[in-house]
């Protein structure tokens, strides 16, 4: 965790060294990672950890959007899941003072986010 005027570009190469999910054996080629342009020049750092970069300012995509309407972004599910974190009022504003308390109450709401996730699916 960093402070709130630290730019997650920052902290690029140990968030990609920190992962905590894995490929699943068999699954070929490089993973994509989709980044906004506050990115720029961080390519060669996301190559380096086994990644294809796409870095796209915000006018590249909105001019694709006028010129193609099948045209979807590619941030849209992180963008989505901000959102919904952002509905825990306990996490918005950082009131916690210890990094592990912030840490658990993220934890706990991804918890539930994924847990309505499957309510829906499964019913």
């Amino acid at each position: 965790m960093t402070g709130a005027n630290v730019h997650d570009s920052k902290e690029i190469g140990r968030l990609l060294d920190a992962k905590v999910v894995q490929r699943i054996d068999g699954v070929e080629g490089a993973e994509n990672l989709c980044l906004d342009a506050g990115y720029t020049g961080k390519a060669d750092v996301v190559t380096a950890r086994g990644y294809v970069p796409h870095i796209r300012p915000r006018n590249k995509e909105a001019d694709e959007i006028k010129r193609n309407p099948d045209f979807k972004a590619r941030r849209w599910v992180v963008e989505a899941s901000h959102s919904w974190l952002n509905r825990y009022r306990k996490l918005v504003p950082r009131y916690e003072k210890t990094d592990l308390s912030y840490l658990a109450l993220l934890e706990l709401a991804s918890g539930m986010i994924a847990l309505n996730k499957v309510m829906v699916i499964y019913g």
